[in-house]
């Protein structure tokens, strides 16, 4: 069900250009196992201007040009043994992606006011996707059983939209403070939340490893938060290969201390390997720096 994150009024503030948006991400087999089934996409969405014939001279010096309507990322964590995960995570991407866009090209007709649009957009974009892999392993028996998480964030100026299913994770940096926006759909959590387990322990139960929610699993529960965007506030997507590793703490000692998110992705990468890196490790981070006019 889709939700809203209370925040504050937005300041009328200008869209950040490309050249003020640093993100970066970085993904790895870990040091145990023996395929890469996490995925990740960054992408910008845009509307179109292309020039088909013209009497200007040096037309083509500005074709095509674009303008940024949305910014996209998104982690997936394939999950099923084998290559199953990898091709779960993979086809959810694709299908998401394609929604989303086709979706997005709409964006100038729509009110930006109103972002239920956006909330419904990305709801059926994660069944979009689980149709997508479940009908894949249904024509594939050596693709049955697969399923993946997926983890999306959406930036549409000077709103985003976090999608979720699964335990991949949001997390957000302001004012010196972590939060994390996402909530992990597994066993564990749900046994939290119905009080059967105590939080302190119940992560490290074998129940933390089973999803309750999946894309092409059995469940599907894609859960979409609305939030605002501020200067400098940095977010931060990842599968649990990192957060297994990385305690809250420490992400938020290294986003504190980002010099840019390819260096903190590398930094946080490299910690999640060096506490043994059990699993495979997928890290998106990103942020609006304001420049100079």
């Amino acid at each position: 069900m889709p939700m809203t994150k209370p925040s504050g009024a937005v300041a009328a503030q200008r869209k950040p250009r490309d050249d003020e948006v640093d993100v970066y991400g970085v993904t790895h087999i870990g040091n145990v196992r023996k395929v890469n089934q996490d995925h990740f996409l960054i992408c910008q969405l845009e509307k179109r201007v292309r020039i088909f014939q013209t009497s200007l001279p040096n037309g083509d010096a500005f074709a095509p040009v674009g303008e940024r309507m949305a910014f996209l990322a998104m982690v997936a964590d394939g999950v099923g043994g084998g290559s199953k995960g990898e091709a779960a995570a993979r086809l959810a991407l694709h299908a998401v992606t394609e929604y989303v866009a086709l979706s997005m090209r709409a964006y100038h007709t729509l009110d930006t006011t109103d972002d239920q649009a956006f909330l419904d957009a990305l709801q059926e974009a994660a069944w979009k996707g689980h149709a997508r892999v479940v009908a894949e392993a249904e024509g594939d028996p050596d693709l049955r059983g697969m399923a993946t998480t997926l983890t999306l964030w959406l930036a549409v100026w000077p709103r985003a939209y976090l999608l979720q299913v699964g335990d991949s994770r949001f997390y957000q940096f302001a004012n010196g403070g972590l939060m994390r926006l996402s909530r992990d759909q597994t066993m564990a959590q749900e046994l939290v939340d119905q009080g059967v387990l105590q939080h302190s322990t119940a992560f490290q139960t074998r129940w933390a490893n089973v999803l309750s929610s999946s894309i092409g699993g059995s469940q599907t529960a894609p859960v979409v938060t609305r939030m605002d965007q501020e200067w400098d506030t940095v977010w931060m997507l990842c599968s649990d290969g990192l957060t297994k590793h990385v305690s809250d703490d420490r992400i938020a000692e290294r986003l504190g201390s980002m010099t840019s998110a390819k260096q903190v992705c590398h930094n946080l990468l490299q910690d999640a390997l060096d506490d043994g890196g059990s699993d495979n490790i997928s890290v998106i981070v990103g942020r609006d720096v304001k420049k100079e006019e």
